[in-house]
Parts: structure tokens; sequence; C-alpha cells
């Protein structure tokens, strides 16, 4: 370090046979406190500021850096907090709008089934996941820093959601409701599911208050894969009663799943045949499309919409042979054209609200992040993990007053816009676009869609999820930390989802992670010795 005046040497090293330290080496002595205040001096504090109070101190200091903010420092706050000042001025007209276009095009046209298909796990009327299509992904387009990242419904969320909607609205006894209770019914679920999403945006709001975006350095991969391929089995045996046709009531608490497995065995007689048809079909056309898309996903300009000529197929087909009269298929019915009214969530019971949205604001950040820093590496840009805890705090509170239920980066859209050439949040402009036109005119057209079909498209969006199983005997070879904890937090997550105990298996496995020491080798400081 030549920067320290009068930096000696050690007689010791330097002196030594040269055979032994052929490169001559000079060692500085170590810098200790004696030798730093003999160099640079020690500067004595004014008697005056030992003697002010601790608040007058913390006031003066708070003038002084509210008197620093300056034009320039104000402007860089304001880019800070809307990144589209930035990359909107370096934006490659030319290179981009076209791959951009396409993206979002192609995934408001995916969002419109899965919205729909989500609502259903919400226990909300499918309207409402059109609105969480939209609303989220404009403001995360504004807000967000992550180029690639997809918001809007998210499976896991949904099975949340879901569960804290049915515990806080249960359905009566008697499930043949008129039509007047069933619409007070669903209205009251509404406003149920977005009290919790007030409640989620809430609290990332706090965590954004207080930076707390560093937590996303302990975010691992076996953490969010466990977390999804648990919620994958969750979302496969709770559609399982709409694939068949049994008017089963949902199933509360820890190990629904089991619960919901032996409801649906013993009820398995009374299954509907018209739905278990459509179901079969509607998945024998779902699943080959996702493969043809992932296997020649260089090949094709643009994936396959499985998702939404499926949709249109079954409109058709039971629109023409009148399935749901005659064999009483579960249909969607009328889908209400144009927006919500703006509405201030029910927040009576914030205590019991706050205690679901903990929980799902933690899912949120840790899919969110994890799925923004994957694709910030691979495209080599950076995120800021406190403006993404902002971004979605704000989504998730201002969508709450339209009527929205809880919403986040999702895995399968986000991997869809990648494919289709989306280059920067733009894409999500014209997803909206494409939501846009479904809520004010294209929404009549969606009347007889079987809900069996909704159930499919749930089921096939989980296909990347199921196959993330296939990396355990890899995650064996590499590493058998990581196997087992991939292993064991997808057991607990198997019993933990629809309940509130979802952070115990985070919490487990940020202490496991913190409390095992990474393997290191020693070095030799003299390696020619």
């Amino acid at each position: 370090m030549s920067g320290l005046p009068s930096a000696g040497t050690c007689p010791g090293r330097g002196e030594a046979s040269d055979l032994k330290y052929p490169l001559g080496s000079k060692f500085r002595e170590p810098l200790t406190e004696a030798r730093f205040q003999q160099v640079f001096g020690d500067a004595e504090q004014d008697p005056q500021l030992l003697a002010e109070p601790r608040w007058s101190r913390l006031r003066r200091l708070w003038r002084r850096r509210a008197s620093a903010c300056s034009g320039p420092g104000a402007w860089r706050l304001l880019l800070a907090r809307l990144p589209p000042l930035r990359w909107l001025p370096r934006y490659r007209w030319r290179a981009w709008l076209l791959g951009d276009a396409v993206a979002g095009v192609t995934v408001g046209i995916m969002h419109v089934p899965q919205g729909m298909a989500f609502a259903l796990l919400t226990s909300v009327p499918p309207v409402v996941g059109l609105y969480t299509s939209f609303f989220p992904v404009l403001i995360y387009t504004l807000l967000g820093t992550g180029r690639h990242l997809s918001t809007g419904t998210f499976a896991v969320l949904s099975l949340m959601t879901g569960s804290a909607v049915e515990r806080l609205v249960p359905e009566p006894l008697e499930r043949n409701l008129s039509g007047i209770e069933k619409e007070q019914l669903d209205a009251q679920r509404v406003g149920a599911a977005a009290a919790v999403a007030f409640g989620s945006g809430a609290l990332m709001l706090g965590m954004f208050a207080l930076q707390l975006g560093v937590l996303a350095t302990f975010l691992s991969e076996p953490v969010v894969k466990a977390l999804t391929s648990g919620a994958a089995l969750h979302v496969l045996v709770s559609q399982l009663p709409s694939l068949l046709g049994l008017p089963l009531p949902r199933q509360m608490g820890c190990f629904a799943l089991f619960k919901t497995l032996a409801a649906v065995l013993t009820a398995l007689p009374g299954s509907s045949p018209a739905e278990l048809t459509i179901s079969a079909l509607s998945l024998a056309l779902l699943v080959p499309v996702k493969e043809l898309n992932v296997r020649f996903r260089d090949r094709l300009p643009t994936p396959i919409p499985g998702e939404i000529v499926m949709v249109l197929l079954a409109s058709v087909l039971c629109f023409t042979s009148s399935l749901d009269t005659r064999y009483n298929v579960q249909i969607v019915g009328l889908l209400p054209g144009g927006f919500p009214q703006p509405l201030l969530p029910s927040l009576a019971e914030l205590p019991r609200i706050l205690v679901d949205s903990l929980p799902m604001a933690m899912v949120t950040f840790a899919v969110s992040a994890s799925l923004a820093s994957i694709y910030a590496d691979k495209y080599n840009y950076t995120i800021d993990s406190n403006q993404e805890l902002l971004a979605h705090g704000v989504s998730n509170l201002i969508s709450s007053f339209f009527s929205c239920f809880p919403n986040s980066a999702t895995l399968a859209t986000t991997s869809l816009l990648v494919d289709a050439g989306g280059n920067t949040q733009l894409a999500g402009l014209f997803s909206c676009m494409v939501v846009l036109s479904v809520l004010l005119w294209l929404g009549p057209f969606f009347y007889y869609l079987p809900k069996a079909v909704l159930a499919c498209i749930n089921i096939s969006s989980m296909r990347q999820m199921f196959f993330q199983m296939r990396e355990l005997p890899q995650l064996w070879r590499i590493s058998r930390v990581d196997f087992v904890r991939n292993g064991s937090l997808g057991s607990l997550y198997l019993g933990c989802v629809p309940c509130k105990a979802i952070p115990i298996p985070s919490i487990c496995h940020s202490i496991f992670s913190w409390a095992t020491p990474p393997q290191s080798l020693p070095l030799d400081p003299f390696p020619w010795q």
C-alpha cells in the first residue's frame, strides 16, 4: 500500500535468502492502531458536539441531509423509482419493438384463459382473474426492473388465497343457493380476496421501507423449486373435482391434499361422463401442444396458443350441443363488461387477513426475485431487489381496489415471454391491450366455456413444475446436501401450502443455509516455498 506515508519494511522476510524468496519481496509492517495514529494523527472531537443532546444532534444531521437534496439528487431518485425513465430513452425501436409486440400479444392471449382458470383456484368468479391479469401487469411495467419478467395470476398464490377465502367466507351448508344468494356469496369472496391482496401489498411496502431487498441474497434455487413442485401437486389434486364433475366442498387446513384425494376417491362413482370426456379431450390437446412448443422452440416463430384454441373449440362445442342444459355441464357464464368500480377492501378483520397476507408476501418476493435474478444474469443486466419490493407491493395494493387477488411473477408466462422474443417491460403494455379487449368487447364469447377446460389449463400450466423433479438425480450427484434440502422442503410444502405454515419451510431452509459453512480450501500464502 504505497499510499501510506513512511511505510517501513519488516527486516525478517525481505532480507532472507534469494533462493528461498526469489522475488525479493518487501513486506509492509502491520497497520496497528498506534501506527495509524502516528501516521494520520488523532482527530480530536469537538467538546461542544460531545455535550450536545442526542436528539438535537439527530435533528441537525437531518436538516443537513435535507438541505443537501438538490435538483440532480431528486432526479436520480425519480430515475430509481420510475425505471421507464432510464430504459425508454435508450429503447431500440427498430430492433426490439416487433419482438415486444409479438411477445406481449402472445402472453396476453395466454393470460385470458389462465386468468379465468386461476380464479377458480381462488374461489372467485372468472372475470376477477382477468382483472388480475390487467392491473398488476400495467403497474409492474411502470415500476419493475425485470425486463423479461411477466406478472399476473400465479397458481401457488391462487391456491393459498383460495384457502384463505374459503376460511373467511365459507360456503353455506345448503349448496342449492338462489341467484341472488350466489351473487352475494361471490361479492363477499371477492372482497376477502382483495383484502388479502391489500394486506400483502402493504407488507411488501413495509419491507421496501426497511430496505429488506437484501433478503434476495439468501434465496436459493432449491427452495423455490421445492415450493413450486409441492404447489403443482396441490393444484393437480384440487382440480380433480372439476375434471370429474364432482360437486365436492373444498378441504381446509393442513394436509388438505390428502383429504381432497380421499373425498374424490369416495365420490368417484358419481362423476359426470360429459365433463370427464371434455377433460380428457382437453388434456389430449393441451399436453402435446406444450411439448411441441418446448421441442421446436427455435423453429417456431411464436409458440402455438393451445389454450386459446382449446377455449374456442370447447365454447363452440358446448353452444352447439347445449351441453350445459342437456348434461348439466358447468360453464363460465356471463363475464361483466368493463372495469369494476374502485372500492377500498373491507379491513374489518385486518389481523386475520395479515396472518394470511404475510406468507403470500414472502412467496411473492421469493418467486419474483428469483425469476428476475435468473433472467438478469442470463441477459447481462442488473435488477434492484428493493425496487422489486416496491413494484410488487404497489401492484398488489392498488390492484386490490379493483377487486384483484394477490399476484406475482409467473414461471410459465415469463418463459413464454422470453421464447416469443420479448426484450423489455414494454411487452407488458401489449399484453394489457389483449386483456383489455376481452374485458370491453370479447367477454360474451366465453359464456359457454366449460369450467372443466379451465381446470385442464391449470393442470397443463404446471408441466414445467412437475418436470423439475427430474433434476433430483443430478442434484444428488452434485450435492447430497442440496438434494436433502430439496426433498425435505418439498415434503414440508406438501403439507403446508394450503395453510398458514408456509413460512416454516423457508425459515428452516434459511437457518440450514446459514448454519452450513461453505466448503473451502486454505491457500498457501507462499506457494513458492
